[in-house]
């Protein structure tokens, strides 16, 4: 057989293996939550646009939820204020406040436009629309860090609206509290919530580091699978540390509270999100329900 021939099957044999996911996934929703690294490339960031829209096209439903911390930074920086975290979370005062959530919006509307680009009619909103992410104060470690949300509740009402009628909602991580004051959220708490509030199907987290280590410095103890009892064990045993303690907490929260499946995949990889949907293999780590243990199919 001839290597034209060869790559021919080989791609039709791609198709075949996808067409169970293709089916098991019709009209699910999918929460991706967009950040990190894979934002900062605009190569990196049509792929992951690209394939956000084809899981559209075959028949999910998808929501995106995009963070935007380095351009805020750099934004900050261009005002000439020195951005300043705590555990993780930007110390937020009013000023930061204006600058994130003009950012946010111009990240918001620049993937909205991408995503029109490839024949999808999106929509943008923040959470402040149709009061989709009502939020708290939020303290870290019992510090005042300014206008930064904990999440309250959900109406995610505006999303059914979008998603019933064909389009793919994408969301910027700002809430509004009691007083209606603008609050800057942690994109990854604000992908979570949605995920539970819609009952997505799967949550997807697109991050810099392949997925989760047993062992962060020992490659060899990558984990593809884990069940949520599993990871929770992990955390309670130290193993996981840094920044991928909240991030594992909010995905075993997830499954805990409905979402059937949350996937950590490195952004970096083009078209991480259709091998880990589409294929046996995957290319993450899937953290899934322990009564789903016995069935691997994801």
């Amino acid at each position: 057989m001839d290597k034209d021939m060869e790559q021919v099957l080989k791609k039709a044999e791609v198709l075949i293996e996808a067409l169970p996911y293709i089916q098991k996934f019709n009209r699910k929703i999918i929460v991706v939550k967009y950040g990190g690294s894979a934002m900062s490339n605009e190569e990196l960031q049509k792929n992951v646009i690209k394939d956000v829209t084809l899981l559209k096209l075959v028949g999910f439903k998808p929501i995106i939820v995009h963070g935007g911390g380095k351009e805020i930074s750099r934004w900050v920086g261009k005002v000439g204020k020195e951005a300043e975290f705590v555990n993780g979370l930007r110390v937020t005062d009013e000023e930061t406040m204006e600058i994130a959530e003009m950012v946010l919006s111009k990240v918001n509307k620049r993937l909205v436009t991408m995503v029109q680009e490839l024949g999808v009619k999106a929509v943008g909103v923040s959470g402040k629309d149709g009061g989709l992410l009502h939020v708290d104060k939020k303290y870290a470690d019992g510090k005042d860090i300014g206008f930064v949300g904990d999440i309250k509740y959900v109406d995610p009402k505006i999303l059914y609206d979008l998603l019933e009628k064909d389009f793919l909602p994408i969301v910027a991580p700002i809430g509004l509290d009691d007083n209606f004051d603008t609050f800057n959220i942690n994109a990854d708490d604000a992908a979570c919530a949605i995920a539970k509030a819609v009952g997505a199907d799967k949550l997807v987290f697109l991050t810099d580091i392949e997925g989760l280590y047993k062992d962060i410095n020992d490659k060899s103890s990558f984990i593809s699978r884990i069940t949520a009892s599993e990871a929770d064990d992990l955390i309670s045993e130290g193993f996981i540390g840094g920044g991928m303690l909240p991030k594992l907490n909010n995905c075993t929260s997830a499954i805990k509270n409905g979402v059937n499946r949350v996937h950590i995949l490195d952004g970096r990889i083009p078209h991480c999100l259709l091998l880990e949907i589409f294929t046996n293999e995957g290319v993450g780590t899937a953290i899934i329900k322990d009564e789903d243990k016995a069935n691997m199919i994801h």
